[in-house]
């Protein structure tokens, strides 16, 4: 097949897929109320039903990870400039995200327990 060919179908896919999966959202959507009417709930509780739990503590998490993510960038780019090695890069980030995930983890705990 020729590059132009699949170069045209590839718009066309994601138009189509991100329909589908918009359509079948609210459907089911409408679907699990349906059936929580069905099940004789009032619309209070269908309100508090759907109301969704807030964090408060997503804030900082979000910070830290993020913060975790910059330092694990910046040092693997450092290590693969000081040694020529390619591994760095991916391998600092996965490594300190990952404990900058465990990290927030941890500071939410201690926080909410406060």
């Amino acid at each position: 097949m020729d590059k132009e060919v699949v170069a045209i179908f590839i718009p066309i896919i994601t138009i189509l897929v991100i329909g589908l999966v918009l359509v079948t959202f609210f459907y089911y959507r409408s679907k699990e109320r349906q059936m929580l009417i069905d099940k004789g709930l009032g619309p209070e509780s269908i309100k508090e039903f759907f109301e969704v739990k807030r964090d408060p503590f997503r804030m900082i998490k979000l910070g830290i990870i993020i913060v975790a993510f910059g330092i694990s960038l910046g040092l693997g780019l450092w290590l693969q400039d000081i040694t020529g090695k390619e591994y760095w890069t991916p391998f600092s980030i996965f490594t300190i995200t990952g404990l900058g995930f465990v990290i927030a983890y941890v500071v939410a705990n201690k926080m909410s327990k406060q």
